[in-house]
């Protein structure tokens, strides 16, 4: 009966050469060349009988071991004083290599679990609960107002009106004319929201000097009060008969 067994594969020569040193239980300092070139050369043998393509790699470290089994049968030569503190032990050259094979081995196998833990780690995406993402901060009235007063907003208010109804020519008024399309507070907000996205501080008189009527003089008045509720704009008077100057904070809440 047939005896099926799976011949190993190593990387290189140099994984064949640790893989005999580990299983005999070598020191890798003192390796017996005769004893490992034979089992060496044994494995190349197997490859070959189970026609395993061997590559020059393979061959090379066989020659190179053949070459250091023999200068090791080879007499010592003769050195000088000054050289015999130097290694003249054929074997060091090969020590060093699987050494530092050794030490990349080990660190590759470091990674590759390293690597293997990080697959079956799993990070949640950053979010927000619906709770924070809807929190506004409360809007202070008093510090948006500062010293204005509702008394002072209703005078200017009053002016305001007052100098619509200067405008109006006596004779003209009784013409017919066409009425404007009356404007929301909506839109009228809107409007503003855009003004103050161009100017960060403007007059509280432009703004209602603009309108066309009392009507609109109303609906600007209303328009200005509501940003100022919800904190989108801000008004401030240096003196008790200065202007009022409204400043926007629209600029820095889409910034």
């Amino acid at each position: 009966m047939d005896i099926n067994f799976k011949l190993e594969i190593f990387e290189g020569p140099l994984d064949l050469l640790l893989h005999l040193i580990d299983i005999n239980e070598i020191d890798i300092y003192d390796i017996p060349i005769s004893e490992i070139t034979t089992q060496y050369m044994d494995y190349l043998e197997l490859m070959r009988q189970h026609d395993l393509v061997i590559i020059s790699e393979f061959i090379v470290m066989a020659a190179t071991l053949l070459d250091i089994k023999a200068r090791m049968l080879l007499p010592a030569p003769e050195v000088d004083e000054e050289e015999e503190n130097e290694s003249s032990d054929p074997r060091t050259e090969l020590v060093e290599r699987l050494l530092e094979y050794k030490m990349m081995k080990s660190v590759s196998a470091t990674l590759k679990d390293r690597a293997f833990i990080a697959d079956k780690i799993y990070f949640k995406e950053p979010s927000i609960p619906d709770e924070v993402a809807r929190y506004e901060t409360p809007v202070d009235l008093d510090a948006l107002i500062g010293d204005v007063t509702l008394t002072k907003l209703n005078r200017i208010f009053h002016e305001l009106i007052k100098k619509q109804e200067d405008k109006i020519d006596p004779i003209r008024s009784s013409f017919g004319r066409i009425k404007k399309e009356e404007i929301s507070v909506e839109e009228s907000m809107k409007q503003l929201h855009d003004y103050c996205l161009m100017n960060e501080r403007f007059s509280f008189r432009r703004i209602l000097g603009d309108a066309h009527s009392k009507l609109d003089i109303i609906v600007s008045f209303l328009a200005i009060l509501e940003l100022m509720k919800l904190g989108d704009i801000c008004i401030t008077q240096d003196g008790v008969f200065d202007d009022i100057i409204i400043s926007s904070n629209i600029v820095q809440k889409t910034a």
